[in-house]
């Protein structure tokens, strides 16, 4: 049986503390800025700005970012598991990278904070940028009291929170 792909949600506090979702397609992890983290209420509708892909080594990177470097600031692993494909056309299954180039694509994450399925589809693109809506799928997993963008602030990896990354501590 072969691994399955993985996503991985980074809390980055760059120059504007934001989420990265990243999903691994074809070897590396493409990736979406995200200003408000993803939702688990389906009424939501998060925007997700299209960012340049990372390598798949990057997916448990935990540290700072050195100022001098783009995407300066402290990062932490906030979610992360494998996910599947659910994206479907005509009842048949469409691959990640070509439902991803059409422009909508359903994944089913299976993570410690996010779980079920959720929408990508691309809007439109804005200064050079590829504009995208992350939006939670309504089925089991969708609960619209649950906000752990709030409520769960802590990295899956060490435990530890954007600040204590930001000022050093174990």
């Amino acid at each position: 049986m072969s691994r399955r792909p993985i996503f991985v949600v980074h809390k980055h506090a760059a120059r504007t503390l934001h989420y990265d979702f990243r999903l691994e397609v074809d070897g590396v992890l493409k990736s979406w800025a995200v200003p408000k983290g993803p939702s688990t209420d389906p009424r939501e509708k998060r925007l997700a700005v299209a960012v340049e892909d990372h390598a798949l080594d990057y997916a448990d990177f935990e540290g700072t970012i050195g100022e001098s470097n783009y995407g300066a600031g402290a990062v932490i692993v906030w979610d992360t598991g494998p996910y599947r494909n659910r994206t479907e056309r005509d009842g048949e299954e469409v691959p990640i990278a070509r439902a991803l180039a059409d422009g909508h694509a359903v994944v089913e994450l299976e993570g410690r904070k996010l779980r079920g399925r959720y929408a990508l589809t691309r809007t439109g693109e804005q200064r050079g940028r590829e504009q995208w809506l992350l939006v939670k799928v309504r089925d089991e997993d969708a609960d619209a009291r649950r906000n752990p963008v709030s409520t769960q602030p802590e990295s899956v990896i060490s435990g530890r929170t954007i600040e204590d990354v930001a000022a050093g501590r174990d």
